[in-house]
């Protein structure tokens, strides 16, 4: 399964002019992807000047949206940026997504922070569940998948019944985006669950390849990653899904299609 991370709410337009922020710059980018090889799209939206933003209408009109156009997973994000409070956070549910990510703990995200307290996760989780929605866990440090069991354990499965985890690698202040750190998340995985691992930077491709090995999935995009190599900077998020894909049937684990991905993580209607 292969998750193209088109937006983020980090960089901005100006300093990655093929970053899309647009709805139709969105939707073009999903096509383009879903071409390729994708078949989640991680949302994040922008605003008319460009700024991140949860506003309610544009997370329901790009979920319709990118539906019409295509038969992608639709997962929204609900971090949205470090700054965001946990009602407009939580709110983002109510754009009725396929999916919607749920970070599993407090990180230090460069020189913010990114807080997730134990109540919120608790109410994430069971919201997603009472709405119909796949969680998406997040989880940026190896302490969090004991978060993880122990939500589990006291509130019960997610809706769909299937765990799915999204190790978040790479950021300066969670887990490095190496190797070992990688096999040692993937042993203290619930049983069970799957898991695609997101390289941040310059640990796209070691990741990446690690995650092959290991049986996991991949997370690609432009909000992870804004260099293709040293000194080339990334062209547009379909050069990186188109990278992901080569590498996946290089491994002999071909590019999941839509419905192949929906039955995996247990999405049970578009």
């Amino acid at each position: 399964m292969i998750t193209v991370a088109p937006t983020g709410a980090e960089t901005a337009k100006a300093d990655a002019p093929s970053l899309p922020v647009t709805l139709d710059e969105l939707v073009r980018t999903a096509r383009a992807c879903a071409d390729i090889g994708a078949s989640v799209v991680h949302v994040h939206v922008r605003d008319t000047e460009t700024r991140p933003t949860l506003d309610l209408g544009l997370l329901t009109e790009t979920v319709a949206a990118l539906r019409e156009g295509t038969d992608l997973v639709v997962q929204l994000s609900t971090g949205g940026a470090v700054t965001d409070p946990e009602a407009d956070r939580l709110r983002a549910l109510e754009a009725a997504p396929d999916a919607a990510s749920c970070t599993m703990g407090t990180v230090n995200f460069g020189p913010d922070v990114f807080l997730n307290r134990w109540e919120f996760i608790v109410e994430l989780h069971t919201a997603m569940r009472d709405r119909r929605i796949v969680p998406e866990y997040e989880i940026f440090d190896y302490g969090q998948l004991a978060t993880l069991q122990r939500l589990l354990d006291r509130h019960g499965a997610p809706y769909g019944g299937h765990v799915h985890c999204d190790l978040v690698m790479g950021v300066p202040g969670g887990m490095p985006g190496t190797t070992h750190a990688l096999a040692a998340a993937v042993q203290a995985l619930p049983q069970g669950a799957t898991f695609s691992a997101t390289g941040v930077g310059r640990t796209t491709i070691p990741v990446m390849l690690a995650s092959l090995s290991a049986g996991g999935h991949l997370r690609v995009g432009m909000e992870d990653t804004l260099t293709y190599a040293p000194g080339e900077p990334v062209r547009d998020n379909a050069q990186l899904v188109a990278r992901a894909a080569g590498l996946a049937r290089i491994a002999q684990r071909p590019p999941a299609a839509p419905a192949e991905t929906r039955q995996v993580l247990g999405i049970r209607s578009a």
